[in-house]
C-alpha cells in the first residue's frame, strides 16, 4: 500500500482500509536440511553423533564428558585408545565353516583378530576386557573351535604390561547369507566408554 509522508511519520490516504497479512513461517533452506543429513550420516556406522562433535572440537568440558561415556562405532581394522590408555583394534571378519567339534553348532561363522596393546602406566588384566557381538540387533553366540585354533580369550588371567600387546582371535556364529555384524569391546567395567566396530561378514 503506497504511503504518503508528512515531516517525520507516514500516514496513509483517507477511507483506505488496513490490509493485515499473517506472518509467514522461514522455509527450511536447502542449509539446514543439509545439515540434517549429514549430521544423519555420522550417526551410522561410523562415528556417533555425539562422539564426532566432540572431535570437531564444537564443545567444551561437558561435550567431552558426554562423549567420552557413548559408545564409538568404528569400521573393523580402525584403531581405538581408551581414557585409560588401552589401545584395541579388531580386523575385518573372515567367514568360515567350523568344524564337527565347534559349540555351539553352525553352518557358517566369522573370526577377526582382536589387538590389545597397553599404552597405560599400571599393568591391564585381559580378565576385565569383555567382547559381544549382535547381528541386526541381536545377540550372535561366540564360537569355540578347539580344532581351528578357536578357543576364546586365552591367558585371561594374566596381566598385560604397560607397553605391551597381546593378540587373540574369536568367532561368532553368523547366518548363511552376507550380513552385518556389530563386535562392542569395553576393556573393564570401570572404563566410562566402548567401542564398536561394524562392517559385513
Amino acid at each position: 500500500m503506497e504511503r504518503v509522508r508528512f515531516g517525520s511519520y507516514a500516514e496513509r490516504p483517507p477511507h483506505t482500509p488496513r490490509l493485515e497479512y499473517p506472518a509467514m513461517a522461514p522455509a527450511r533452506t536447502p542449509k539446514l536440511l543439509l545439515s540434517a543429513f549429514l549430521l544423519f550420516g555420522v550417526a551410522a556406522c561410523g562415528v556417533d553423533a555425539r562422539e564426532g562433535t566432540a572431535a570437531l572440537g564444537g564443545g567444551g568440558a561437558p561435550a567431552k564428558a558426554a562423549a567420552a561415556q557413548s559408545s564409538t562405532e568404528l569400521q573393523f581394522g580402525a584403531e581405538h585408545r581408551f581414557t585409560s590408555g588401552i589401545t584395541i583394534s579388531v580386523s575385518a571378519p573372515q567367514s568360515f565353516q567350523p568344524s564337527p567339534a565347534a559349540y555351539p553348532r553352525s553352518p557358517r561363522a566369522a573370526s577377526f583378530d582382536i589387538e590389545v596393546t597397553n599404552n597405560g602406566a599400571d599393568a591391564y588384566k585381559l580378565s576385565g576386557l569383555t567382547v559381544t557381538a549382535t547381528i541386526a540387533g541381536r545377540p550372535a553366540k561366540q564360537v569355540v573351535d578347539a580344532t581351528q585354533g578357536l578357543n576364546g580369550i586365552f591367558d585371561a588371567g594374566k596381566d598385560l604390561q604397560s607397553g605391551r600387546t597381546a593378540q587373540m582371535t574369536l568367532a561368532f556364529a553368523v547366518p548363511a547369507e552376507t550380513t552385518q555384524l556389530k563386535v562392542q569391546l569395553r576393556p573393564s567395567g570401570s572404563e566410562p566408554g566402548v567401542v564398536t566396530y561394524c562392517g559385513d561378514a
